[in-house]
């Protein structure tokens, strides 16, 4: 059970109650505890355990979203990866992408034409920003000779461990005075002549029940949004249509690309092929899901699908089924839109109102994603009644990467001394913590415990935990 560091007790009720650990409620949590308001946040298992540690790991502006005519969505999220690497830059690394067409290709944007039209689109709504060129590698090279392919690059973000953005946001609410209660179940939402008026909780862990009051409860606890409702009697018209989406991971291998891939599939789906870990993530799949989102795994015939596609892209990789080192599934959490092909299905946030259902104080959060959670907070607070600006967007060319890495080299000098450990350990540090490996440094300083390394086959010290 984790606490704030500004005294706050249970017993004096809250402003807001957050359900939910995963990015968006994390984000919500942080921003409405840095505004002044009084925030417990509570999740049933671990922080980030759900869908935000099961994503495609990608900060981008959703360059099929063109297609389908999402122009805001876009411009939204090509801002929020520009905040995003401005802010975290140790965290959220530029990337130039490949983009792989068929020439027969029906359904990833329409023609050369249309291509260019929408990456030169894509890249003025970034801000111009554009990476260092670097040579073709050899997969590209063979792609490039392949007439049944056209090749084009394009820049977006990759967020290899989204669970370290989430932490360091929940350290800035807990700062900010927020009270945040990881494992810890939501048994009820109360309700007063239709007014909200706090939840019922139990600790996992001691088997303890309480209650907490609050004028205000946000739902956002991603696939289990529904549950929440049902299990306080709540008669909300169902709100998520669950698509799961499974990813394999699979070693690296010679003549792997060094660029992630977005392509289509065999039926012309969107698929993406990333480095990601020192090892490749092949992702992602679409299928219906409402199953419990607990126990949400990949089926067979979407592992089949998926490596049937990394191998039609590969297929001198030299690995076969076997060399899988495992996969995953999430369920993102979109509005429920029956008939609705699921790619179709917009990724824009929608905040639900509860009044006219008799729960007013309520609000659930619909849809999202990684890379929008910071907007979407921002949206939250300004319907409960906070005045929010937008901040302000600098657009220009930031850090470029070889500055950035500098300055992480910098951080992972200063840590190796201060912690007494080999420069090499200080390094990964300073890339998971940025400017917080300092604190990390002066923890492992204090204590010859907290320097040991939390298992033999890493470098991560006891002091991070």
């Amino acid at each position: 059970m984790n606490v704030s560091r500004r005294s706050h007790s249970p017993e004096q009720g809250f402003d807001l109650v957050v359900i939910g650990g995963g990015i968006n409620g994390v984000a919500i949590a942080r921003e409405c505890a840095q505004r002044g308001r009084t925030v417990l946040l509570v999740e049933q298992n671990d922080f980030g355990s759900g869908t935000t540690s099961r994503s495609t790991r990608i900060i981008h502006g959703g360059l099929r979203y063109l297609e389908q005519y999402e122009f805001g969505l876009v411009r939204e999220s090509l801002h929020e990866r520009e905040r995003l690497l401005r802010e975290s830059p140790h965290l959220v690394h530029p990337m130039q992408f490949l983009l792989v067409l068929p020439r027969s290709s029906r359904n990833l944007l329409r023609s050369s034409l249309a291509v260019h039209f929408g990456l030169w689109l894509y890249h003025r709504w970034a801000g111009g920003r554009q990476l260092p060129g670097s040579a073709p590698d050899a997969f590209e090279r063979a792609l490039d000779s392949d007439k049944q392919v056209s090749i084009y690059t394009y820049e977006d973000a990759q967020c290899e461990f989204p669970e370290r953005l989430v932490a360091e946001w929940l350290a800035e609410s807990i700062d900010a005075g927020a009270v945040v209660r990881n494992h810890t179940e939501l048994l009820e939402i109360t309700l007063t002549n239709g007014q909200v008026t706090g939840v019922r909780l139990r600790d996992r862990i001691s088997g303890q029940e309480y209650s907490v009051d609050a004028t205000t409860i946000v739902n956002a606890s991603g696939p289990w949004v529904d549950r929440v409702l049902a299990a306080s009697g709540i008669n909300a018209p169902r709100l998520l249509g669950g698509i799961r989406g499974s990813h394999l991971v699979l070693p690296a291998f010679a003549g792997m690309s060094a660029k992630p891939l977005y392509t289509e599939a065999s039926d012309g789906r969107q698929i993406f092929v990333l480095p990601w870990n020192n090892q490749v993530m092949v992702g992602s799949t679409e299928v219906a899901d409402s199953a419990d989102p607990d126990k949400v795994a990949p089926a067979g015939d979407e592992i089949d699908y998926l490596f049937g596609n990394f191998q039609r892209l590969f297929p001198t990789s030299g690995l076969s089924k076997t060399d899988i080192r495992y996969s995953f599934a999430g369920v993102r959490p979109l509005p429920y839109a029956p008939g609705k092909k699921y790619s179709a299905v917009s990724r824009r946030h929608v905040l639900h109102d509860h009044t006219e259902e008799g729960a007013a104080g309520l609000i659930s959060v619909i849809g999202g994603k990684l890379t929008t959670a910071a907007s979407l907070a921002r949206d939250l607070a300004r319907k409960i009644g906070m005045n929010v600006s937008e901040p302000a967007l600098t657009i220009g060319v930031p850090v470029p990467g070889e500055d950035v890495e500098s300055v992480v080299c910098q951080w992972a000098h200063t840590v190796a001394q201060k912690a007494r450990i080999p420069e090499n350990c200080a390094h990964v540090i300073a890339e998971w913590h940025g400017r917080h490996a300092l604190a990390v440094a002066h923890s492992a300083a204090s204590d010859e415990r907290l320097r040991q390394a939390i298992c033999p086959h890493t470098c991560h010290l006891v002091a991070e935990a």
